[in-house]
């Protein structure tokens, strides 16, 4: 389903900052796979994210999606089979378009049409259906500007653009973590129903390591812009947070130290 092969980006190449974000890193993704991706601060974990969105060219490698090679594919182009959620909620929305605009954009994009909203009775009764599965009283709100929700409710309309259009691929980077405890916990909820109700294989960071490990059926760890570890899911069934930290201390020779993990324990 999704390839990477010898991937390696560096940025600031040949400068005194040279750094190698991306190191020959190989991963295969299986359709319907569920991946959480863990690491600390500047294991690549963003950057592998980016690369495989298109968001900038790397230096080596090759990205496949769906046997199709989209190494060299714009962002634009390549977010026609690619859904992402990032940790901003102000991202991924236009603020000044209203809630059933956007999603109508959203639901054009994957089908390649132009970019206008077309919206009509049918299309509205379908984006409230959607948007009831939220909870959160979006669908009374179709008019009203994205720019006056909260960054709760922002998210989830976010997610539910990611993944209304069924994308190949859905990229969520830290979805939840700029979010109150209590929408986080919904947000995660309303994630693991839309990924499992559409089957949409999906790549998402946290740096909760409890969600790393109860989410999805595989974890990935990365650090210094590697894979060190890949658990598969009957490995996984039995992963504590324990065991996942020492893990890591066998691998890289040391103990933890990334504070916002640690402390999500």
């Amino acid at each position: 389903m999704l390839k990477v092969k010898n991937l390696e980006k560096i940025f600031y190449k040949g400068t005194p900052n040279e750094n190698v974000a991306i190191d020959k890193i190989d991963l295969t993704v299986n359709e319907g796979d569920f991946i959480t991706i863990v690491g600390s601060n500047g294991a690549g974990k963003s950057t592998l994210l980016n690369s495989i969105a298109g968001v900038f060219p790397v230096e080596n490698g090759s990205v496949i999606l769906d046997n199709e090679n989209i190494t060299k594919k714009s962002e634009y182009k390549c977010a026609q089979k690619i859904g992402r959620v990032f940790q901003n909620p102000l991202a991924g929305t236009s603020p000044e378009m209203t809630i059933e605009e956007n999603l109508s954009l959203a639901i054009s994009k994957s089908r390649n049409l132009s970019l206008r909203w077309g919206l009509s009775k049918h299309k509205r009764e379908i984006m409230r259906k959607h948007l009831e599965k939220i909870d959160l009283g979006l669908e009374k709100r179709l008019t009203t500007k994205v720019k006056l929700l909260s960054g709760g409710q922002r998210q989830a309309l976010t997610l539910l653009m990611a993944t209304v259009a069924n994308p190949r691929l859905l990229l969520l980077d830290e979805h939840t973590a700029a979010l109150d405890p209590a929408t986080a916990i919904k947000i995660k909820n309303l994630t693991v129903e839309l990924v499992n109700e559409n089957n949409i294989t999906t790549l998402m960071i946290t740096h909760n390591m409890e969600d790393a490990i109860k989410m999805g059926n595989r974890l990935i760890m990365m650090d210094g812009g590697q894979i060190i570890y890949d658990i598969k899911a009957e490995e996984k069934k039995d992963l504590t947070i324990e065991k996942l930290l020492k893990m890591f201390e066998i691998k890289h020779g040391g103990q933890f130290n990334n504070d916002r993990m640690l402390l999500s324990v």
